[in-house]
């Protein structure tokens, strides 16, 4: 795990805290997936074995809640620039196309119970944030915005399409209002589906189903959207279905200058008393050996850190890649458990009885 956001992508470690999403999101062929109520705390990334995950929540002090963040596939991370700033309601990540930079960005919400003061709190900041990007650059807004946008084109025809459903909340207002202002489409509403391919939680106690996961665009880049619907099969712990939209673009590699680094030294073998004793007799020599003839602090400094440097590697050696997560290397044992927990999640959605919910 890595704290903070690191610039450099190629030095995020990796280590398995989002295996489950990384297998479903593979499955899907998902390229870039934004995540919401995350609720990890402060900002970090991590690489698994097939996406990256960047996340940005509330610092350490706060209670675990919001928190927004981006899956993106391995093979896609040579083209972003990877997040920086942002809220625990709102992050942004930059992606390289052969038409220029495509913004992406990660959002929650507030809920329809939050008070006035957040909401506007919430829609000034996001407003800002959309007014910082320049005309000549793509912009897509995922992510839960708690919002029901319904289905009144005729009211909302520069946002909406003919295909909504539902009714329009309060939290829908405010959405489409800032969508007007900014010439933005909910491309949800844009695509003839199943019904249930329109909605994305299912309310607890009606029971009914909203679509309160968005994807929208500017509605000069609606052209390249060539679909957007929800997949209830994916199977990652949440009450919301994942809401997929298909997007035209050729994505460019972003050339960044780096240094190979040098091998890194097994460490493992620093408590024994032999090879302890083996690297301060080579230390010793090499430092008799080698005095360097420029007197400048700088010049002595580079040549002790090359000899502690080369002692330690020809007597420890260079360290070994860890062994496999335990999640990938029993993958194969848990498949069919996991498709059956998959099957069921969908059998309880598509019937919520109590046979199907005794089997999920």
């Amino acid at each position: 795990m890595c704290p903070g956001f690191n610039n450099d992508i190629e030095q995020i470690n990796g280590a398995r805290k989002t295996a489950v999403i990384d297998k479903e999101l593979l499955r899907l062929n998902v390229d870039i997936a934004c995540l919401q109520e995350t609720r990890l705390a402060d900002s970090g990334s991590i690489k698994e074995a097939n996406y990256t995950f960047f996340w940005k929540g509330l610092s350490q002090e706060d209670p675990r809640q919001h928190g927004v963040g981006f899956a993106v596939n391995n093979s896609l991370v040579s083209t972003i620039e990877p997040p920086t700033g942002g809220t625990e309601r709102i992050l942004t990540l930059r992606l390289s196309t052969t038409v220029g930079f495509i913004n992406i960005f990660s959002i929650y919400a507030p809920t329809l119970c939050s008070t006035s003061e957040t909401k506007d709190q919430f829609y000034e900041e996001l407003d800002e944030m959309i007014s910082r990007i320049p005309s000549t650059e793509g912009l897509y807004l995922l992510g839960d915005f708690n919002a029901r946008v319904g289905a009144d084109y005729n009211t909302w025809s520069s946002c909406l399409g003919h295909r909504g459903t539902g009714k329009m909340n309060d939290n829908g207002q405010r959405l489409l209002e800032l969508c007007c202002h900014r010439g933005l489409c909910v491309t949800t509403t844009y695509f003839k589906g199943k019904e249930r391919h329109k909605v994305s939680w299912r309310h607890p106690r009606s029971q009914h189903w909203h679509q309160l996961d968005l994807v929208i665009t500017k509605r000069t880049d609606l052209s390249s959207v060539l679909h957007t619907r929800s997949y209830h099969s994916a199977d990652c712990d949440s009450d919301h279905s994942l809401v997929s939209s298909k997007v035209r673009l050729m994505t460019k590699k972003i050339h960044r200058t780096k240094t190979k680094g040098l091998p890194r030294i097994n460490t493992c073998c620093i408590n024994d008393f032999e090879s302890c004793r083996r690297f301060h007799d080579t230390f010793s020599e090499k430092m008799i050996t080698s005095i360097p003839n420029d007197s400048d602090i700088d010049s002595k400094w580079c040549h002790l850190r090359d000899t502690i440097y080369s002692s330690a590697f020809s007597v420890f050696g260079k360290k070994e890649r860890r062994s496999e997560d335990w999640y990938e290397t029993h993958w194969d044992v848990m498949q069919s458990d996991v498709e059956a927990k998959r099957k069921a999640l969908l059998a309880y959605k598509q019937n919520p009885i109590s046979s199907t919910h005794t089997m999920s």
